[in-house]
């Protein structure tokens, strides 16, 4: 399931230039990663993947790097706004917003943040197919073209001990999830990071729905795995960064459209 790959050699299609963003300030970058942040809650509201309180999406802050945005706990997804984020730093407290801030959102990323600097954004929630592939300890299979921009880059963490209150199990969930971009949480969910929030919520995306299919085709039958050098070529071709950007960047232009106001 795993590999070193993933993020720290980001993949880009042919002709693209890797890593290739706008140059932005520090204020201008803060304000996107706020914006998208605020837009991913949105999007994972509107495709039910959240379940009750439960879920975190987090960004790092580009001018202070070990503290990151995240939602106010008790705030639904689909009521998330750029106003009502809470900017968090190492040791929990809250530097801007109003509070309360969500325990077990700060024990997962604060670890991840720390233990992985390459990585922007980290999204966790209970999403139903992944919370189903996580009760029965199985990995992403490449059984299709969509679940190849996972192989070899997930891990499953089979230490499920209850909610997540203590920075310890974040420790053990960040060096679980090594270098990889998603990890399946035994008998919990599903975690996906990325170089931006785009894309550490897109991978969250496609994992569900990944998810989704392969549980779909093991009831139906047998599962018919793709071979391990497809698989590969695969992954390589649809699971790098900037294709994952893009991909949000099409589900973020209909919120815009559609509920302009968690701009505010």
């Amino acid at each position: 399931m795993a590999t070193p790959s993933s993020l720290g050699d980001p993949r880009t299609a042919p002709g693209e230039r890797p890593g290739a963003r706008p140059e932005r300030t520090v204020e201008q970058e803060r304000l996107h990663r706020r914006q998208r942040l605020a837009g991913a809650y949105r999007i994972f509201a509107r495709l039910g993947l959240h379940e009750g309180l439960a879920g975190h999406i987090t960004a790092r802050d580009p001018e202070r790097p070990d503290h990151f945005w995240v939602n106010r706990f008790g705030v639904d997804f689909s009521r998330i706004t750029v106003s009502n984020l809470l900017l968090v730093d190492a040791e929990g407290e809250i530097v801007e917003g109003r509070g309360p801030l969500n325990t077990a959102a700060f024990a997962i990323h604060s670890r991840i943040h720390e233990a992985r600097p390459d990585v922007v954004a980290a999204a966790h929630s209970h999403s139903v197919y992944g919370k189903a592939l996580s009760a029965i300890g199985e990995p992403l299979h490449p059984v299709n073209q969509d679940a190849c921009a996972f192989y070899e880059d997930h891990v499953i963490f089979d230490d499920y001990a209850g909610v997540v209150l203590s920075t310890d199990e974040g420790d053990r969930i960040a060096a679980a999830l090594g270098r990889c971009k998603l990890a399946l949480l035994a008998n919990h969910g599903l975690l996906s990071v990325g170089r931006s929030v785009e894309s550490a919520a897109y991978w969250y995306i496609a994992a569900e729905r990944a998810a989704k299919a392969q549980l779909i085709a093991a009831a139906a039958g047998t599962l018919k795995h793709i071979d391990h050098d497809t698989a590969r070529l695969t992954a390589g071709q649809i699971g790098g960064e900037s294709l994952a950007r893009r991909s949000f960047e099409a589900l973020y232009q209909v919120v815009i459209e559609e509920e302009p106001g968690f701009l505010d």
